[in-house]
């Protein structure tokens, strides 16, 4: 927090900001406005609604600083552990967060995977960077605007739209995190993505332009040109050349609660000499999952370097997890488009700060046996321990720092509360008086 003050024009929401961060990284069970209000000791939600919708602070510099501060902190901790010559993975994925009504901005019925299904709400576009076996963290992210919000002058302006924010697709809105990062001097070896990113010819020809390499999920009906034949679908390149058994081979994409993640793995060479089809089946099932690869020209490249880079996008889910359950990434309660985007930025610092102390205090609190060797190996006489996690590592913390103001602290929220949903409720019944009957009903006679 003290190395984003010059990111606040004034001190007061610089403060207010660093309360927040605080309570977002609390023990809250639900972190929106009052509940953030009332954990820092505030007598009204305003200020935290002043910091998040109308206090002038500079939201992309504070970005910046995390993303910089995550990005130097992982690293540290792989030279710590000597890890340093392993994979740096810039994961992209969208999350979603459920909202009622339309007065949100970036709100629509979409496909989301939070809900299950398609439903009600917003999706935002993150990076992760990934430090193989050290950790990883959100460092960028841009929300999804649908067509119709930003083509309507009036419902841009009620929901807070920046002047100039143009259509763009989840690719193209990972390009601009991308490049983000880039500006920022942050080096990654491979750029993962599911179908979404996969399928965006967008970000394909900004990577393969800028030199970044990448593994990225295609469907099954995408289609590649292998030599000098016709194109084919990645279905159809599995029935005709993958079919013996003594092409594919076991490899693990990392390490998991566990054991590896072993999947049968095959990969095929493309009429480009720089791309790569990479094929992933289940053991078990014989699912497949299909991967378009792109190494630049002069790079080493091998079945076990792509399928690495593959397995490292699996952390981003992590990151939203923690995100959400542990810091409130998907509890903003605020409508326009700069409040979503500050309260995720905030929410990104605390996970920044958590994710970077967890892989610092990796090797020191690693203190596991041995796994085992095969099927009859005995347990040991002493497990050890997990490496402290960040969930872990933010019980400790609240442990040591509670926050008690008091019983005419609390009661003034309650009544604050009551208050506050009594005049909500007065105004909705009202409202609904003024509402014209949807349907005519006969008269009874």
């Amino acid at each position: 927090m003290g190395a984003v003050r010059g990111c606040f024009a004034r001190i007061e929401p610089w403060v207010q900001a660093r309360q927040y961060v605080r309570a977002v990284s609390s023990d809250l069970p639900e972190r929106n406005g009052w509940t953030i209000a009332e954990w820092i000791g505030d007598r009204s939600p305003d200020k935290t609604q002043r910091l998040l919708n109308h206090a002038v602070w500079d939201t992309g510099g504070v970005m910046a600083h995390v993303r910089r501060y995550a990005v130097a902190g992982l690293e540290r901790a792989a030279e710590t552990c000597g890890r340093s010559g392993l994979l740096r993975v810039g994961a992209l994925d969208e999350t979603g967060q459920e909202k009622k009504g339309r007065a949100t901005a970036g709100v629509k019925r979409q496909h989301m995977g939070c809900a299950g299904g398609v439903d009600n709400g917003i999706n935002t576009v993150h990076l992760a960077y990934v430090r193989q076996q050290v950790g990883h963290a959100l460092i960028g992210c841009r929300q999804w605007i649908p067509a119709e919000q930003v083509a309507d002058p009036g419902t841009a302006a009620r929901m807070g739209l920046p002047d100039g924010l143009g259509l763009a697709t989840k690719g193209q809105l990972a390009v601009q995190v991308l490049q983000d990062t880039a500006d920022d001097g942050v080096v990654l070896d491979f750029v993962a993505g599911d179908e979404v990113y996969g399928h965006s010819p967008d970000l394909r020809t900004h990577c393969e332009a800028s030199g970044q390499a990448y593994v990225l999920r295609v469907r099954s009906t995408f289609t590649l040109q292998l030599g000098a034949g016709k194109p084919m679908t990645c279905k159809q390149i599995v029935r005709s050349m993958l079919w013996p058994k003594k092409r594919w081979q076991i490899c693990s994409a990392g390490s998991g609660d566990k054991g590896a993640r072993d999947y049968a793995w095959a990969w095929v060479a493309t009429a480009s000499a720089v791309h790569w089809l990479l094929v992933r089946k289940h053991l078990r099932t014989g699912e497949l999952a299909f991967h378009y690869c792109h190494v630049p020209a002069g790079r080493p490249v091998s079945l076990h370097l792509l399928v690495t880079a593959a397995g490292l996008r699996w952390p981003v889910e992590e990151s939203f997890e923690f995100g959400k359950d542990l810091f409130g990434l998907d509890q903003s309660q605020v409508r326009r488009y700069e409040a979503i985007r500050r309260h995720t930025v905030l929410v990104m610092l605390a996970l920044a700060v958590f994710a970077v102390a967890a892989a610092s205090a990796r090797p020191r609190t690693d203190t596991q046996a041995p796994p085992p060797t095969g099927p009859d190996t005995p347990p040991p006489a002493e497990p050890g321990h997990t490496p402290l996690t960040v969930a872990a590592l933010k019980n400790l913390v609240n442990a040591l720092h509670p926050r008690r103001h008091g019983i005419d602290h609390t009661i003034h929220w309650q009544n604050w509360r009551d208050r506050h949903r009594a005049r909500a409720r007065w105004h909705h019944q009202r409202t609904r008086l003024r509402r014209p009957l949807e349907h005519a009903y006969p008269q009874l006679t």
